[in-house]
């Protein structure tokens, strides 16, 4: 039998556990703090611990413009639009990588290693001028499309480990009971790979949606901003960063990525073939 962990082993990992825990959450605290707080007191060289007396009036002003309305469709749009399309070339990207034996097979794995080390900021100029030649640039096509680029070599080769994970036994097992190959991988494989393509989703979405640089180049009509683009609206040369919109703004941009969360973070479990296939 393993051996316990002593008690000051316990209470130490409790400790280093709390400390992480903190570090983590401070920062959204303080955005949140700081979301509720006048101008004046965000200025103050003292800091504002708790937003007693606080007001949403930072909320109010963030809303009451009307752009931030038109930046939630378009980063919607293109974020929804840019997980669909990069988890289903993905997904097929994979399963011929894992299940299939063909020619090139370990020089397309080693390109998507490669394509990934290469700075996005260095693709600026090819991809303005590819997208302005298609005239897709302030366009939710155009915007998805270096998206899908810039996300898919990673997600592929995330979801090439899960469907690796899951034997292929499984599937001619089914198929031994009368499941044609089509039905075997509909029944019992592609259940099992639900984690891992809700784990790539959740990337992919996330990388969609707080993407700024990409946004800035492609983006360049005031209607047809996202929302990191938007939320740089705040900064004002001549006033300076008005501290209490850019943390109104962050707090809501922060709400449909932890809505999303939540629904997905149930199918987020790996081990589902755990014991699935005995010796």
């Amino acid at each position: 039998m393993p051996r316990r962990a002593s008690a000051p082993v316990r209470l130490g990992a409790n400790l280093a556990g709390l400390v992480v825990f903190v570090a983590c959450a401070f920062p959204v605290y303080w955005m949140v703090n700081t979301s509720l707080l006048p101008r004046r007191e965000i200025n103050a060289p003292e800091p504002t611990w708790l937003p007693l007396g606080g007001s949403f009036d930072n909320y109010r002003r963030v809303l009451s413009g009307g752009r931030f309305f038109d930046a939630l469709l378009m980063s919607l749009g293109v974020t929804v639009a840019t997980v669909a399309v990069s988890l289903t070339f993905a997904f097929l990207a994979a399963l011929a990588v894992t299940r299939f034996r063909f020619r090139g097979r370990k020089g397309f794995i080693v390109t998507l290693l490669l394509i990934q080390m290469i700075p996005v900021e260095g693709l600026f100029i090819s991809q303005y001028k590819m997208l302005e030649g298609f005239h897709l640039l302030n366009t939710v096509a155009g915007l998805t499309l270096v998206y899908v680029a810039n996300v898919l070599p990673f997600t592929v080769w995330t979801l090439r480990g899960f469907v690796a994970g899951v034997p292929y036994e499984l599937e001619e097992a089914a198929m031994m009971d009368g499941c044609s190959r089509f039905q075997a991988f509909r029944k019992v494989t592609f259940p099992l790979l639900a984690p891992g393509l809700v784990a790539t989703g959740v990337f992919g979405f996330i990388q969609a949606w707080n993407e700024f640089t990409l946004a800035v180049v492609v983006m360049t009509r005031e209607d047809k901003k996202t929302l990191p683009v938007w939320l740089a609206s705040f900064l004002d040369v001549n006033r300076g960063v008005d501290w209490g919109g850019v943390m109104a703004g962050s707090t809501l941009i922060a709400v449909p990525v932890i809505i999303f969360f939540l629904l997905v973070q149930g199918r987020m479990v790996s081990g589902l073939t755990a014991g699935a296939v005995k010796g």
